[in-house]
Parts: C-alpha cells; structure tokens; sequence
C-alpha cells in the first residue's frame, strides 16, 4: 500500500465556513503569489497547499460568479463581529 504525503506527516484538520473556502478559493486561484508579501518562502507555500486542500474538496472549483458574490457578503457582513 502506497501512502500519501500527507498519511506520512502530522497533520491538522480545520473546519471552516463553506462561505469562507469559496472566497479563499477564489481568492488564491486569482492572486499571483509571488506578488502576495511575504517574509518566508515557507508562507507562500503554506498558501499553495491550502489551494491544493480546497481544490480537493471538488465542489469549490465549480463555484458560480454568484456563489462567489454572495459568499463574498456573507463574509463581509460577519466582519467585527
């Protein structure tokens, strides 16, 4: 049995709002991260594998620009609180 990288280190499990991972999906698959500031490589890659986690969910890459505007206000609108 072949196991995957992520079966052969520590690993954390993170529940997040659906609303949250269609804006931090849109969001990284539209930011070109050399551009995002950073202070260690090791930061930009933390986001690429967050991309890579989401993209894994299947159901956030076929978001409409619709899901993406009212996941984007729902976001927003929980902002402070």
């Amino acid at each position: 049995m072949d196991i995957g990288f992520f079966d052969a280190v520590p690993t954390v499990n993170v529940r997040i709002w659906r609303s949250d991972a269609i804006v931090l999906f849109d969001w990284l698959t539209t930011t070109d991260l050399n551009t995002v500031p950073i202070t260690h490589p090791a930061q930009k890659q933390a986001l690429a594998d967050l991309l890579a986690r989401l993209e894994e969910t299947g159901d956030l890459m076929e978001a409409t620009e619709d899901e993406i505007g009212a996941a984007q206000g729902e976001v927003a609108a929980n902002m402070g609180r």
